[in-house]
């Protein structure tokens, strides 16, 4: 990945804030365009800069991050959106994915690892833990029941595909690559199959999918 991304850090916590922007700052693919000490002050700056990528964090005293995220993503803005908290209930990874996150860190993983993961999530794939990840299939399975397997019936071809490419974690470039269509229609397609499967975000249907063993 040699392009780089303009990034927005939204904690309340100014030491870690500063030590999140020198972290990435070490890294020549991310450029910080701007930080904010609380959720609002985010909203705000999200919708001036649209950036690549938005590392919030969850528990924000005012708006907090699970309100924050869901305003985002009532934004006109493609910004991926990764939580970095200290919360690893299941709960909270749960709300936050059904509130559109594109991934999900800890604040104790170590700092490659982050790095590493929040690449991963501009690529479309996974930036969850694998702990985490096993806690939140289990979470799906649970208050899943069949409706959800009827809705899969309801997909087009086409959008089926596309759920796969998703399960294997692959970006909407990558998708339209495999499939031979455009970037643009890639993201139509994703827009309505989360919208037939009751889905707020990729990552949710991708664990999903991975989990019912869609092909």
């Amino acid at each position: 990945m040699s392009e780089q991304f303009n990034v927005i850090v939204i904690d309340d916590h100014p030491l870690f804030r500063k030590g999140v922007v020198q972290l990435l700052g070490l890294d020549t693919r991310f450029v910080v365009v701007a930080e904010a000490a609380s959720g609002a002050e985010g909203l705000v700056l999200v919708q001036a800069h649209n950036p690549d990528l938005v590392i919030l964090d969850l528990n924000m005293k005012g708006m907090d991050g699970i309100a924050t995220l869901r305003a985002i993503k009532e934004l006109d803005v493609d910004s991926r959106v990764v939580m970095l908290t200290v919360s690893d209930q299941s709960t909270d990874l749960v709300a936050a994915v059904r509130a559109g996150a594109d991934g999900y860190l800890l604040k104790d993983m170590e700092p490659e690892e982050i790095v590493a993961s929040l690449a991963d999530a501009l690529e479309g794939q996974m930036a969850i833990p694998e702990r985490l990840g096993r806690a939140l299939a289990l979470a799906l399975r649970e208050d899943d029941g069949n409706e959800r397997n009827a809705m899969l019936e309801s997909l087009t071809d086409r959008e089926r595909e596309i759920l796969v490419c998703l399960s294997h974690g692959l970006s909407n470039k990558l998708v339209g690559r495999e499939l031979g269509i455009a970037e643009g229609t890639v993201k139509v397609h994703v827009k309505s199959l989360l919208r037939k499967l009751s889905f707020r975000s990729r990552l949710e249907a991708a664990i999903w999918a991975v989990e019912q063993g869609v092909k």
